[in-house]
Parts: C-alpha cells; structure tokens; sequence
C-alpha cells in the first residue's frame, strides 16, 4: 500500500491543501461545544438575553466557516484521489501492454480487468477517506481529549479505559477480516470469468442450449462471491455494535459522574453537556478510524494484487543493448528451435525445428490442429521466446533487434479475427495511423474488401459493431489482412486467415500477394487450395517437421501430403 501511495507525490500540494481545510471544519466544530456551555452557564443561568444572542451568532458564523473548510477538503481531497487513481490504473495498464503471453497466462483476463477497475476503485476510495474522514477523524479526536482535559481532567480519566477498550476490539476484527477481504477480490474474479467467457460465448451457448447450465454455472460462482463477502461484513458488522456500547456506557459514566460533581460544586451544568458532546465527538472520531482501518485492510487485498501486476518482470524485453536496429531483407531461420510453454511442464510443442525462407518467398505451413503452426509463427515476432536453438532473421537472432523494430517489420492476420468498435477505416488504418485514404484502398482491394465495403450504405465510414459484430467472418478476415498489408510489412504471417473466405475469393487474395514479392510471407492453411502456389510448404506432426517442399515434391514424395490432398480433393496422386 505504502508504494502505491508514492502515486500522491505529483498532487502533494491538493493532498496538503485538504487535510488544511479539513483543519479549519475540525476547529470549528471543537468551538461549537465551547460555547454552548457558555450559553447555558452564563446566558441561560444569569438570563443574559444578548449573550446569547452574541455566542449564538458566532457559533452561526463558525459553522459556516467550518462548512467552507469541509467543502474545501471535499474538492482537493477528490481531486488527488482521482489523479492518483488514474495515473495509477494508466501506469497498471501500460504494464499488462507490455507482458509478454506467458505473463497474460499467469493473471487471467478476468483477473486483470477486476484489478484494472474494482481493486483500483478500493484504493481509490481509501486514498479519499484518507485525506477527509481520517484527518478529520484524528483532528477530531486529538482536539476533543484536550478540550475534555481543559474543562475537567478527572473526569477525563474515563478516556484513558475507553479508547484502549476501542483498539482492542478493532484490532482483533482487522486481524481476523483481512483474509476475507482477499477472498472476497479472488471470488470476484471467479465471478467476472464467468460473466467475460458467456458474454464471448452467448451464440455457441444459445445454440447448444445450454443457458441453464450457464445460469447454474453463475449462479453457483456467485453464491460463492455472496458467501464470503456476508461472512466478511458479519465480522465488520461487529464493529458497530461494540463501538455504540462503549459510547453509550461512556455517557453514562459522563453524566453519573458529572452529575455527582455538579450537586458537589465542581462543575457547571454546560460544563457537562459540553464535555458529553467533546465524549460524543471523540468515539464517533474512533469510529471513523475503526472505520477506515477496515477500509485500509480491504484495499490492502486490492493493493497486493495491483502490486502483484506492477512487480511482475515481462520475460519477453530488450536485450541490453541491440546489436542490429531495423529488419532489412527478411530472410528467416530456424536453427535446432525447440519450446515449450509454461504450463506444459517442460514438455515440448515444438522439437528441433530446422529450415530457411529467403526474403520474398512465400513459405506455406500445414499440419493437424495441435502440431503446433500456430506456436511457431509467434516465436518469430517474440510473442514467446525459444526454450532451445535460435530464430535468425537477416542473419541475426531475433533477440538483437529492438522489440518494437522486430515488430514493426511484420504483419499478422492472427486465427482469432480482432476489430475494434469504430469505423471501418479507422480499423484498416489502425495498421498504419498515417494512412491517406488511397493507401487504404488499395490495402482493401488487394484484400479483395473494397467490393463488399462499398455496398455497404457508408462505405468506409461504416461503422462496426463490438467485435465487428455487423460484418460476416469472411467480411472481418478480408478487413484484418487489409489492416495487415497497410503496413507494408517486410514479413507477412497468415494464420489461417482464409478459412472464412470463399476459394475463388481465396485465390484472388493470393494473386494480389504474389505481386507483393518483396514480402516475405508464411501461410498457416488448412485447405491444399491455399498453398498450391506456395514456394515451399512444411508439414509439422506433433511438432516436428515430417516433410518439406514444393506442392510438387511433396506430391510425389510425402506420404502425409499425399493423405491430406486426397482427402481434400478425393483425388489419387498419380
């Protein structure tokens, strides 16, 4: 907590300037029992009708000014707790920007978005309450033990069993509550996993009918969340009940003993009434800071996992100085590449992967769902990094460039079709920011996509729907490599991104790429239509290469070519 707190430096001067106005309400309020007791001690008791009317006045005029000072404490105490929060969640999602895959595998979306909103938002109005109640609170409670000291210290020493009784009870609660609250932010997360994975999901669950089992599935993950969030507030919900008892027994005690000591002599009648109010002041301020300590141990929960995210290294980042800045010709080569991911314990996806594509060809990768095609294309922009061997692009191991220059060399059209709500060429153009309109186009006539987006009744200035929900999936495969050829990349990766699309649309698309023949391209395809035209075709099995070669050679020669043509094309290869 105490490092996120370092957020508040950029705004010490909102941070100082609220506890300030804070300091003048507080002061006001001390005064307001003061001069009460003058009323009723020497107003009331003498019937000195301008003396009241005197203190009444000023009290009038403390409390407009004490409500001046609250007002003020409000606005800056807002305003550095809203900064604060919004550099803190920009700088959080800066940090999952930058992770690499494995990193995004080891939170969870769902788990990242709860922290990038709920955990922030508890801090956010911890960081607030800071700067109001609990200054208020601490000003409040130190003042009124003084002015309570002031006008009787005997009586006083009723404080000194109160407030130690107080701590005790909070600090039990705190220490028992505080685990709870971690759960309760690991129980929402389960909840938004479920709410994210049926919200993606909401057309394979309608057509598969199984709503009802969703509904349980929330249900039963919410019921959790409901749990552990009502055992929580059952042991907080302890903290009221104990902080009334003491409150109201201290009164008693106040007035029994106050009492004595007026029949005695000792004291004024106002006297008493503004000790009880100073008493009153004082334990309600003890519950504010018992209410903020509980505050501070759920936002603690949320801190931790903010900080969680924050410490986290990214594996995949900048060697310390890069021997090579910008990919020039585009060749690429495996050398003895094996790799395995996290989560598979060491065993491997891909084994000892050895070839060459020379800048300009076009190299065509086949194999069954699960040989690993789509693994392999990631090593090469460092999505992972190779557990074994080395990736070389123009002669140099991929870990030499500068990330961002690694990157900005290539294009990917990724399995998973991703549009972004907004315009149709303002999701073309988001390949290249700078694009003009034309350069547009010809992205999307090369794509084969300006005939469809012209019938549609705005054109380019359509705009899509979330997830471009308004277009067909061919339509949305068409628009991603049109995004992706804006750039003019030096390496072009398709990962089957023509499974959507119609073969005769299918091959006009490759003609427009062959005219591309600067381009270095890999093709990820399922179809043999696809990569007919290819320079070489790889096969993987199980994450080895079994065969490679033209669609030619691996014709005549490969048996796995020749059982995927046939089954295909229900042709014999002759």
């Amino acid at each position: 907590m105490r490092k996120l707190l370092s957020y508040l430096k950029p705004y010490w001067k909102l941070a100082f300037l609220a506890p300030t106005f804070m300091l003048l309400e507080v002061v006001t309020d001390l005064m307001q029992p003061f001069l009460m007791a003058q009323i009723v001690d020497q107003g009331v008791k003498n019937n000195d009708i301008p003396l009241i009317f005197r203190t009444g006045l000023l009290m009038v005029g403390l409390a407009l000014l004490g409500m001046l000072g609250g007002i003020g404490c409000t606005i800056f105490a807002s305003r550095a707790a809203q900064n604060f929060s919004a550099d803190l969640r920009g700088d959080l999602f800066k940090k999952v920007q930058s992770f690499s895959f494995d990193n995004l595998h080891q939170f969870k979306t769902a788990s990242l978005v709860t922290r990038l909103t709920n955990d922030i938002l508890q801090v956010q109005n911890v960081v607030l309450a800071m700067l109001r109640i609990l200054v208020r609170a601490l000003l409040l409670s130190i003042g009124g033990v003084i002015m309570a000291l002031l006008i009787n210290p005997g009586l006083a020493s009723i404080l000194a069993i109160t407030i130690p009784l107080l701590i005790l009870a909070l600090f039990l609660i705190i220490r028992k509550g505080f685990p709870l609250f971690s759960e309760v932010q690991r129980k929402l997360d389960k909840v938004n996993i479920v709410m994210r994975e049926n919200l993606a999901g909401v057309r394979v669950i309608k057509a598969f009918v199984r709503a009802d089992y969703e509904k349980e599935r929330f249900a039963s993950a919410n019921n959790d969340l409901m749990k552990i969030t009502m055992k929580a507030s059952r042991l907080i919900g302890l903290n009221m009940p104990i902080m009334f008892l003491v409150m109201n027994l201290s009164i008693v005690a106040v007035i029994w003993f106050g009492g004595i000591r007026v029949n005695a002599g000792n004291m004024l009648v106002g006297q008493v009434i503004a000790f009880i109010t100073y008493m009153t002041q004082i334990l309600f301020s003890l519950m504010m800071v018992a209410f903020m300590l509980i505050m501070v141990s759920r936002a603690k929960a949320s801190a931790d996992r903010i900080q969680e995210v924050l410490v986290t290294e990214n594996e995949i980042r900048d060697v310390g100085s890069p021997l090579v800045s910008q990919v020039e010709k585009g060749r690429i080569d495996f050398e003895n590449v094996s790799f395995s991911y996290q989560a598979a314990k060491g065993r491997m996806t891909l084994r000892n992967l050895n070839f060459t594509i020379m800048p300009g060809e076009t190299v065509a990768i086949l194999g069954s769902t699960g040989s690993g095609k789509s693994t392999l294309v990631h090593l090469i922009p460092r999505f992972y990094d190779v557990i074994e061997g080395r990736i070389l692009i123009d002669g140099q191991n991929v870990k030499d460039f500068p990330l961002t220059n690694l990157r900005k060399s290539m294009s990917l059209v990724l399995q998973e079709t991703i549009l972004f709500s907004g315009t149709i060429i303002d999701n073309i153009r988001w390949g290249k920011g700078d694009a003009g309109y034309q350069e547009v186009v010809e992205a999307a006539k090369a794509a084969q996509a300006h005939g469809f987006i012209m019938q549609l009744p705005d054109g380019y200035n359509t705009m899509l729907g979330q997830k471009g929900i308004n277009l067909s999936g061919g339509q949305k495969q068409r628009l991603s490599i049109a995004r992706a050829l804006l750039r003019q990349p030096i390496i072009l990766i398709l990962d089957d991104s023509t499974s959507a699309v119609d073969m005769k649309t299918e091959a006009e698309i490759q003609q427009a790429l062959k005219q591309r023949d600067n381009v270095t391209c890999l093709v990820i395809a399922q179809r043999i239509s696809s990569i007919r035209e290819a320079d070489k075709v790889i096969i993987l099995e199980d994450g080895e290469i079994i065969a490679s070669g033209t669609h030619e050679e691996l014709r005549k020669n490969s048996k796995a070519y020749q059982d995927i043509y046939f089954s295909q094309l229900g042709e014999e290869v002759s």
